[in-house]
């Protein structure tokens, strides 16, 4: 295993840390004794970070967690886990919430603990409440290490959080196609100069840069002259910049822990040429033409009369092609507040009036309801 600095704190972390999100499932339920035997032996091979949060697997990951860290594994690893700040409507949650997460976990300590996928609305909100406050209080009471946040916005509202106080940490989606998404690689490089330590999800994106790729990228891929699976490509190019302290794979077989084991046995910055680097970057404009729809997300759509969220549902119906993957388009459009889906469009009109380039907007809205609501 290689391990990477975390941050400002100097502690040394495994470059890949076990995310607790999509453990394996056996009739409809966590298939509890092979995710213990999972974490336990990534951790046995020098893995020494594993995240986990309130809602994963409808509350029973942080259980799950919990026991797997029995018998010796808790003193090994960095345990991280996360605030759910949607459930959060009055000071007195906070140590609701979290003196429940202890029990489930197991543990008297949270190493890195967040606030859970902030964004412009839920920072408010938290600011608000003061939970600034409230975790320092129980940093000071040696109940948490590090105090973070994990993020989901523009990179504008990620620099206004990362300046608002003196966080230990951050996490971030990031990946070769996320470079100018959300937090994005300023995020990255932003954080990083500050001295926070950057841990990155969705290294895959939900498993769309693992599978089988589309004919034009498999192509590409196909042309290199070093030969590695679409995953371990993803991957590298992240472990490849200075700026991450350590990347979270959610894994859900003994064959993915293995998988990305030797991929992170054989990371390290600068470990990708400029050649291997380009080609990385002609595969992410390879994955940019297969988009049916030309949405820039310009925003100027923006805001909808009705609410609609049409950025975002424009990019998970362009998503279904360019991956190949109608059931994880199907999955990212019930992450969409149903107030903001494309059944709320009244055919108005405006947002076409407003696009620079000139899409049909009221159109594609059709399609993408008729697309990715459930069968």
């Amino acid at each position: 295993m290689k391990y990477r600095t975390f941050g400002k704190r100097g502690e040394k972390v495994s470059a890949l840390g076990f995310g607790a999100m999509r453990l394996p499932i056996k009739d409809g339920r966590v298939d509890e004794a092979l995710a213990i035997r999972m974490v336990r032996h990534a951790i046995d091979q020098g893995v020494n970070y594993v995240d986990t949060a309130y809602p994963y697997h409808g509350g029973e990951s942080e259980r799950l967690i919990g026991k797997a860290l029995q018998d010796g594994y808790r003193s090994r690893v960095m345990l991280a886990t996360k605030m759910p700040c949607w459930q959060v409507e009055a000071y007195s949650d906070f140590d609701r919430i979290f003196d429940e997460q202890q029990a489930k976990l197991q543990t008297d300590r949270i190493d890195c603990y967040m606030l859970h996928a902030l964004n412009r609305e839920s920072w408010t909100k938290m600011r608000d409440l003061d939970a600034l406050g409230w975790a320092t209080g129980k940093v000071a009471e040696g109940k948490i290490r590090y105090f973070g946040f994990s993020f989901h916005d523009d990179y504008e509202t990620f620099r206004q959080i990362v300046d608002a106080t003196d966080w230990n940490f951050c996490q971030i989606q990031y990946n070769y196609m996320d470079i100018a998404n959300q937090a994005g690689m300023r995020g990255l490089r932003y954080a990083s100069s500050k001295g926070l330590a950057v841990v990155v999800m969705e290294p895959l994106l939900g498993g769309r840069l693992a599978g089988k790729p589309p004919k034009p990228i498999r192509e590409l891929w196909e042309r290199a002259e070093t030969e590695r699976a679409p995953a371990d490509w993803a991957l590298q190019w992240i472990w490849n910049q200075p700026e991450v302290s350590l990347l979270l794979s959610g894994m859900s077989t003994m064959a993915q822990v293995e998988q990305n084991l030797a991929s992170a046995a054989a990371s390290g910055v600068g470990t990708l040429g400029e050649t291997e680097l380009a080609l990385i970057g002609r595969v992410r404009e390879a994955y940019g033409t297969l988009m049916p729809i030309p949405c820039t997300k310009c925003g100027y759509c923006m805001p909808c009369p009705s609410g609609v969220n049409i950025p975002r549902i424009l990019e998970i119906y362009n998503e279904a092609f360019m991956y190949d993957n109608l059931e994880a388009a199907r999955d990212a459009y019930q992450w969409v507040p149903l107030e903001q889906r494309a059944d709320r469009c009244t055919e108005c009109g405006k947002c076409e009036k407003l696009c620079p380039q000139g899409i049909r907007v009221v159109e594609w809205l059709r399609k993408a309801k008729d697309l990715l609501e459930q069968p």
